[in-house]
């Protein structure tokens, strides 16, 4: 019960912070843009999921997410998380952003190691990728891993200067999640393990 809430808390502050980082509301966005899943206006019709490719599946799902997460709706985050996954799972391509989010919703769901999985496979596929580092040290924190979120820190730190300069787009839509795990590395730099 105790993990289940803390869980809910540490997913609630992740999709906030990104929520709350996106450059348009997805409401607000037309359809070819990604535009939130069941938004339609006066006399139009719900978009049909089944008309689009995975990604966009994936994406149109993820977002309406973001919103409900946004808005305090854990009843549409909860609806539409599996979903997202399944769409996830269908991708012919995947990049570091699709696994960003995926483990975010692998966290969700209470899965920490399929999240765990995907942080692994960001940094296998892209050495040194900060949304590695930042799935691990999520899960770690949700685990309470002290060592395993001290690594991620470090390597999240190690690495940070030479990839912001690397002008990764992904970077660019998620500049509060980044920031805000570079502000907690900091910290954990300063403060003694096992204080």
């Amino acid at each position: 019960m105790v993990a289940g809430v803390a869980l809910a808390g540490l997913l609630g502050m992740l999709l906030f912070t990104l929520a709350r980082q996106a450059p348009a509301r997805a409401a607000d966005l037309p359809p070819e843009q990604g535009g939130e899943v069941g938004t339609a206006g006066p006399g139009e019709s719900p978009p049909d999921l089944s008309t689009m490719s995975p990604r966009e599946r994936f994406n149109r799902l993820y977002n309406r997410i973001m919103r409900g997460a946004e808005a305090g709706d854990e009843a549409s985050v909860t609806r539409f998380t599996p979903m997202a996954l399944m769409a996830y799972a269908q991708l012919d391509t995947i990049d570091a952003d699709a696994r960003f989010h995926a483990a975010l919703l692998q966290v969700h769901t209470g899965n920490a190691d399929g999240a765990k999985a995907l942080g692994d496979t960001v940094l296998s596929q892209t050495p040194g990728h900060l949304f590695g580092y930042v799935i691990l040290g999520t899960v770690a924190r949700w685990k309470k891993d002290e060592p395993a979120l001290r690594r991620a820190y470090a390597g999240f730190l190690q690495h940070y200067d030479a990839e912001m300069k690397a002008g990764r787009a992904e970077y660019e839509e998620h500049t509060r999640s980044l920031e805000d795990f570079r502000k907690a590395a900091l910290a954990a730099k300063e403060t003694p393990a096992g204080s």
